[in-house]
Parts: structure tokens; sequence; C-alpha cells
């Protein structure tokens, strides 16, 4: 253990404390595929039954039409907001009819590309934006791509430590400083560490024959119409997942907030050739929302994102820079098709106690040759992770 946690730690068992870790607040985006009953992709559009994709809190679409998005509210006990995640399941297994969910995060065998039907939000300003943000995540990334399914972990430390660790380490600045910095610190530790959530819980080690679409690659035959790769944790998070080219070069900084919003308001301002070739508009529609690396924010791939409610109206990087960091969202968790609702309370109180740690423990600023080896260690997992040689000994010594 580090010093610095060491001496939190302590902070933290004061009787005084003690009863502030139980104010950490969870709330969990759960993914999947509406189906046929013969495992094929739901072509139908979004149940009525299940209220509007546009204004439901709780059931909405994400990319598809056919991809459902379940989202609970935050709450400080885990088990709480699984239980609210199991209300959600059924109440939507009550209006499915005859459809069902689709249990894995990689999807159902999929029609054609221009068969899978993009979310639709109604005429409004605000739906059809979301719709044509869709659009152009079509034509940048294909739909298939899009068909993959995961768990989001949403995670926040309670408002009240943060004055007590600011003052405990003398940190100069306001308290919403010290807040965004101590979970831009959070970040950098995941970088480092996330590889363990792979080992752990990866649980994407095969996919459709046919969801790569012909495209050249390195896995085995399993069965006719499955693929796979004998020691992956995770296709889903690997290089066969979701890619973009347009993204290689975005590497934003998690040294501090400040320059993570100003790579991504970078991004979202600079046009990138191959989708200005495209433009915004075809025969009359609008097909992408604009021709920068990024059409918002929210594009951006990463297995981990700082977060803060917004306001009407009001973009993410704003948010961010007005009020600071608020939570993170975890995204690199695969749903486990073993369990009814992908996630149980066993790998929601690991993730507590590993985001806890992340939290805690100091957190050096990233070198880029640190981003490297952090990035190595993670892609080597989610192929590598299950052989018995796999170097997962000496990663672990590397970090600690």
């Amino acid at each position: 253990m580090s010093e610095l946690l060491n001496r939190r730690l302590a902070l933290l068992g004061e009787r005084a404390n003690l009863s502030l870790l139980e104010q950490c607040l969870h709330g969990i985006e759960r993914e999947c595929l509406r189906v046929t009953d013969e495992g094929r992709l739901a072509q139908t559009p979004h149940p009525e039954e299940l209220g509007s994709a546009l204004t439901n809190e709780q059931i909405t679409t994400d990319y598809s039409e056919s991809l459902l998005e379940f989202i609970t509210p935050a709450l400080p006990d885990p088990a709480d907001t699984l239980a609210s995640l199991d209300s959600i399941h059924r109440f939507a297994y009550s209006k499915l009819g005859n459809e069902y969910l689709w249990s894995p995060s990689m999807p159902c065998p999929l029609p054609a590309e221009e068969d899978i039907p993009i979310a639709y939000y109604g005429t409004s300003n605000i739906g059809q934006l979301k719709y044509v943000y869709r659009k152009g995540l079509a034509l940048r990334y294909g739909k298939t791509m899009q068909c993959i399914a995961g768990i989001h972990y949403n995670f926040s430390l309670p408002e009240k430590l943060w004055p007590l660790l600011k003052e405990a380490e003398g940190f100069v600045g306001t308290d919403r400083d010290y807040q965004s910095s101590a979970y831009i610190a959070l970040i950098r530790n995941f970088r480092r560490y996330s590889w363990l959530l792979m080992y752990l819980f990866g649980a994407s080690p095969a996919l459709d024959a046919g969801f790569l679409r012909g495209r050249a690659h390195q896995l085995e035959q399993l069965d006719p119409d499955t693929l796979y790769l004998p020691y992956a944790t995770s296709l889903r998070m690997s290089d066969l997942g979701y890619q973009s080219n347009a993204q290689a070069g975005l590497t934003p900084c998690y040294n501090d907030l400040a320059s993570y919003t100003d790579s991504l308001r970078k991004a979202v301002a600079t046009p990138y050739a191959p989708y200005v070739e495209v433009g915004t508009h075809k025969d009359g529609e609008w097909v992408q929302l604009n021709t920068n690396i990024l059409q918002i924010e929210n594009e951006y791939y990463s297995n981990i994102r700082p977060k803060r409610v917004t306001y009407t109206g009001e973009r993410p990087i704003q948010a961010l820079v007005a009020r600071g960091i608020q939570y993170v969202e975890v995204r690199c968790l695969d749903i486990n098709p073993f369990l009814p609702m992908g996630i149980d309370l066993q790998e929601s109180r690991f993730l507590d106690a590993f985001l806890l740690y992340c939290a805690l423990n100091d957190s050096p600023l990233l070198a880029s040759n640190t981003c490297n080896n952090a990035t190595s260690n993670f892609l080597s997992v989610v192929k590598e992770g299950r052989r018995r040689a796999c170097n997962c000994s000496a990663t672990v010594n590397r970090w600690t």
C-alpha cells in the first residue's frame, strides 16, 4: 500500500467518518438486443408499451431501434440498484410479447447492414438530432459494430468526502477543483489496472461468424456459425470491437480536467478528411451532424468517462467545465450471459472496492510510455487472459 492510501484509509476509519463510504452512489445502464424466438434481430419498432424512447428515464434505445437500454437511478446500496434493474427487466419482459432479450454482449446473427434499424425518436428537434447522430455513427463505423451491448457502471463517492480529504492534504484550490482532480486521478489508476476487470469479468470470447462481414481476422472456427479465440476474455473490448481510424490519434490527457476537456473540444471542432468528403447531406437529407473527428463528445469511445449530470440544452463538456466531475462511468464491462441481468451483487461489490482503490491510492501522472503499457496490458488480457502462460503475474508486478 502507498503511504497516501494508508493515510486516507486511516482518516476514513475514524469514528466520525466511518459512515461516509456508505454514501457512495451506484447506477447501472444495461444494453440488450431485442430478438425473435429464432434468435434473430427483431426489426420491429420500439414497443409502445415500454414508453417513449426519447422521454422514458428508465427504458430507452441506444444505437439501434432493437437495442434496448435499461437505466437505474443512482442509489447508495448496490443491492437496491440491482433490485431496480430487476424491476425494469421484469416490466420489459411483460411487454415484449413474442420477443426476447439477447443475453451476450456480442450480437445475435444480424441481417444485412442496410436492414439494421437505426433508433428513431420522433420529429422534435432533439429527437431528430439523436437520429441524425446515429446515422452519422452508421456512416462512420457501420451498423454492425453499433449492435454490441455492454454494461455501464456509474459510481460516485460522497460529496462530503472531498472537503475532508482536501483539508487533510492541504490542497490549494476550491472544493470543486479538488473533487475533479481526485476523479481524474481515479481514472488514471483505472487505466493502469482495468486489465483486471477483463481478466475477472470478460465474457465475450466468441462471436457469430457473420459479425465481421468478411473482414480479415485471426479468429479460430469453433463451429460453422461461431468464431472465437481460445484464451480470450473479451473480444468486445479487443480491436475486433468498436474501432475508429478517426479516433486513433485522439488521446485525451487524464492528467487534469482542463486538458481532457480541451482535447475533446478540439476533436468536436476539427474536420476529418474522409468525413468532409462525404459531407453532412445526401439527396437533401442529413447523414451526419458534422464532418469533424467527433460529431459530439459522447462519440469518443473510452473504457471510463468523467461525467456530470447536464442541464437541458447543455453539452457534456460544458457541464464538466462549469461544475466539475460528479461521477465516473465504467464502460468496459461485458454482459455476463449466465446472469439474468448480466451483472450481480458480487461483481458490483468488487467494482466498488476496485474503484475505491483507484480513487484513494496514489496516482502519478501518466507518461506516454505508461499509457502505452496500460493499453498493451489491457489488450493482452482481452485476447490472451485465459492462457495459463499469460504474463498476468508480470503485469501485476509492473503496477504494484
